[in-house]
């Protein structure tokens, strides 16, 4: 019998590893999926961790990283790319060289800092580095509070500085930015800003501790729909609304806090 191919659209996450499956490469790709898109991946660390606790980190090698790089760009071109966690300044100025090198495009950069438990995943003393080097490629920014505290420099207590955040971030170089509202204590609403207008995006506030990994299934979420040719306020709109129901349809696994649930869309009733 003949094969019956179908082409999908390629994307391409750049990000560190989870080896119990929630956030990292593995949530990325497992967003992908769930977007009907062609996942590939280039690992820059190799993070041992679970809902409870990050145990260690292990950086890949710049020259094979390089490769990694390589072999993607030189065979199936992504339509978009998501930039996670990096781990340390050589990886950074690696990534950076292939950017410029490549030229990808729909970037979606999340500055992931912190684990959930509060792990430092990116040495805060390369920070300034991150600004200088990374955040002029992205197409889209998305940190969260405590991320976007130490890039802008000032606390972040309201709206009105979430907005103020926003536009310092694009001032660092980023076309757009969406800030994440999660961290606030008085509501989980995030700002979008993409140096015309300012939209507030209200957010419903789940309880459940079961959060592992929304960070980066939310920026992987947006690139898969700049991929499949979304404007930027679709694309956000659509990941939201994806990551709302990926919480609350989370997994309750683990001792920490649980993974979010991907493929909720393919529950059956």
């Amino acid at each position: 019998m003949k094969a019956k191919g179908s082409e999908l659209i390629p994307i391409l996450s750049i990000a560190g590893s989870d080896c119990s499956g929630g956030a990292g490469i593995q949530a990325d790709l497992k967003t992908f999926s769930a977007h009907n898109l062609f996942g590939m991946s280039v690992v820059l660390s190799v993070v041992a961790e679970n809902t409870a606790r990050v145990i260690s980190v292990h950086n890949v090698p710049t020259n094979i990283v390089d490769e990694q790089i390589l072999a993607v760009f030189e065979d199936i071109v992504p339509k978009a790319t998501k930039i996670g966690m990096i781990g340390s300044k050589e990886l950074m100025q690696c990534v950076t060289l292939n950017l410029e090198k490549f030229k990808p495009q729909n970037i979606v950069i999340d500055p992931v800092m912190f684990a959930k438990n509060g792990f430092a995943l990116m040495p805060l003393e390369d920070c300034d580095f991150f600004k200088k080097t990374l955040v002029r490629f992205a197409d889209v920014l998305t940190p969260n509070i405590p991320e976007a505290q130490y890039l802008c420099g000032f606390e972040i207590k309201n709206e009105e500085d979430k907005i103020k955040a926003a536009k310092a971030l694009l001032e660092l170089g980023a076309k757009s930015v969406l800030l994440k509202g999660g961290h606030s204590e008085d509501n989980a609403d995030d700002v979008l800003y993409d140096g015309k207008d300012i939209h507030i995006l209200r957010s419903e506030r789940i309880q459940t501790k079961n959060t592992h990994g929304t960070g980066c299934t939310l920026s992987s979420a947006i690139a898969s729909n700049l991929a499949k040719g979304l404007s930027l306020f679709e694309a956000v709109s659509e990941a939201k609304e994806y990551v709302k129901n990926a919480i609350y349809y989370s997994l309750n696994l683990g001792k920490g806090c649980g993974p979010t649930n991907h493929f909720y869309k393919f529950l059956s009733e």
